[in-house]
């Protein structure tokens, strides 16, 4: 899925990166636990989270995660949103709660895991 998709489906603003929304990812992540996030190790993944802080940063730059959705309408400071233009990060806001979020995007075809045609496992 299209970033510019995640942005329509989400009613999202981008708050940085808005010249990169062509990018893709196929797998989405809801946490506010970035121990979770740590675990969830896969490529192209979309974090969504309510956690505000530059954790969330270090974090996605450690997991090669490209793409951030803040939800609850959580915007993160000037501080956390350069450091995330300096990693080339795509960062978005949605006023949607971060299950609601995920179901949206689970609706239009963006899960948790791999499918088969992807190469991946099913469980």
């Amino acid at each position: 899925m299209k970033l510019s998709e995640v942005k329509e489906i989400l009613d999202a603003e981008v708050l940085v990166g808005e010249h990169n929304l062509d990018r893709e990812v196929y797998l989405a992540c809801g946490s506010d636990l970035m121990s979770d996030v740590l675990a969830f190790v896969k490529d192209k993944v979309l974090l969504l989270t309510g956690l505000v802080n530059p954790q969330v940063i270090r974090t996605a730059e450690m997991m090669d995660i490209k793409a951030i959705v803040f939800v609850r309408g959580k915007k993160p400071s000037e501080e956390i949103l350069k450091l995330a233009e300096e990693k080339d990060m795509i960062i978005l806001t949605t006023k949607y709660p971060l299950y609601i979020s995920c179901g949206l995007l689970y609706s239009k075809g963006l899960t948790g895991q791999e499918s088969k045609q992807e190469g991946g496992h099913e469980t």
